[in-house]
């Protein structure tokens, strides 16, 4: 079911061509698997089993635990006629805000969304300070030459809520903040919280060493951070997630692991397989580097050449079972592939939008296409 929403005339919004005028139709019970999956995730991955096996496979920072989460997770799905598959998670997911925007075109930030959102950066707070701070008194939006991304309008909205929160705040390049094993500072003012949309998950770049030092240290909240990143945005989780040994390791149920095997594709990495079977059988695999993030290196496999598999690193490069998206009708623009993705903080789902697009791998650029409003039915 698709319906087409009119933006007021006239009316600049921000993201206006990140935003597609469709609705796309949920069913209740796919809603409900996909948060089923989240809270599970979830709890799987504060499990001392899961963790250890975590540990050895991940770098140094992201084996130290900082006693908290993550605010801003992102889980992406495909719908199926069989019903949703996770085909990825992120530690670092933008859209929220224009998500709302989509499905509620010219309407304020509501105050229930909007404590929602901040409670789950006071509880960051509150667990990294071990309560000594209620929530943070100043607070630095990280990305990397950050006037240049995508979401840079959203990171500015997020600034403003902190500021109606009464919590100074700025977006910038962590190349301008002092940061050591002391803390992070801007301008010579501390900061209590690094909300992190750089995509360096692990802190190895130069770029990121004195924050790397600070986190280390315990000397700043930084969120989301490497640890959790390693439990489950990491894409070698999704082997993992699958791994019934693992699984019953860590004492799930049966209906648990059952809901694991159904909902996450079957996953593999390459130097875990045969190879030359996996280059017959292309098509119905994608191809992902672990080490990069989003849809940058993703491969389809009926669309790549034999040079370019034989130049793939076996050791980081996560083979996925493909599972089409499904697709939305959006009048006036045609027909546009479509995934959902459901924001949420340790267990709880803050928001869920589909996201439109053609071609290969999720975009926002496709024009109608976009962040699009959704509907259970």
């Amino acid at each position: 079911m698709t319906e087409v929403k009119k933006y007021p005339p006239g009316e600049s919004l921000p993201f206006a061509d990140n935003l597609s005028p469709a609705t796309v139709a949920i069913a209740r019970v796919d809603l409900q698997s996909m948060i089923r999956l989240v809270r599970l995730l979830d709890r799987l991955g504060r499990h001392a089993v899961y963790r250890a096996a975590v540990a050895v496979q991940v770098a140094e920072s992201a084996r130290f635990d900082p006693g908290h989460a993550a605010v801003m997770m992102g889980y992406d799905f495909h719908l199926t006629p069989a019903g949703p598959r996770l085909i990825e998670v992120n530690t670092n997911a933008g859209g929220i805000l224009p998500a709302w925007l989509a499905g509620h075109p010219g309407t304020p930030l509501p105050p229930r969304l909007k404590n929602r959102l901040l409670a789950t950066f006071a509880e960051e707070m509150q667990a990294q300070s071990r309560g000594a701070l209620p929530q943070p008194r100043r607070i630095a939006i990280i990305d990397e030459t950050p006037a240049q991304q995508f979401l840079y309008p959203e990171m500015q909205l997020f600034a403003e809520l902190f500021r109606q929160w009464g919590v100074a705040a700025t977006v910038v390049d962590p190349e301008n903040l002092e940061a050591s094993a002391d803390g992070v500072f801007l301008g010579g003012e501390r900061v209590d919280l690094v909300y992190n949309r750089h995509c360096d998950f692990t802190l190895d770049t130069p770029p990121l060493a004195g924050l790397r030092a600070a986190y280390l240290a315990g000397s700043v909240c930084l969120t989301p951070n490497p640890f959790v990143y390693a439990l489950l945005a990491d894409k070698r989780r999704l082997v993992q997630w699958r791994d019934a040994t693992l699984l019953a390791a860590c004492g799930l149920a049966a209906t648990e692991r059952e809901l694991l095997m159904t909902c996450v594709p079957e996953c593999l990495l390459l130097e875990g397989g045969d190879r030359e079977r996996l280059w017959r059988e292309r098509g119905d695999w994608v191809f992902k580097p672990v080490d990069r993030f989003g849809s940058r290196g993703v491969l389809v496999g009926e669309k790549m050449t034999r040079g370019r598999f034989e130049q793939l690193d076996a050791a980081t490069t996560l083979v996925q079972r493909l599972v089409p998206p499904s697709t939305t009708e959006v009048p006036g623009f045609g027909l546009m592939k479509t995934d959902i993705r459901l924001y949420a903080y340790r267990d709880r789902v803050l928001g869920v939008t589909a996201r439109l697009y053609r071609g290969q791998v999720t975009n926002l650029r496709t024009e109608g296409g976009g962040f699009a409003a959704v509907q259970i039915v």
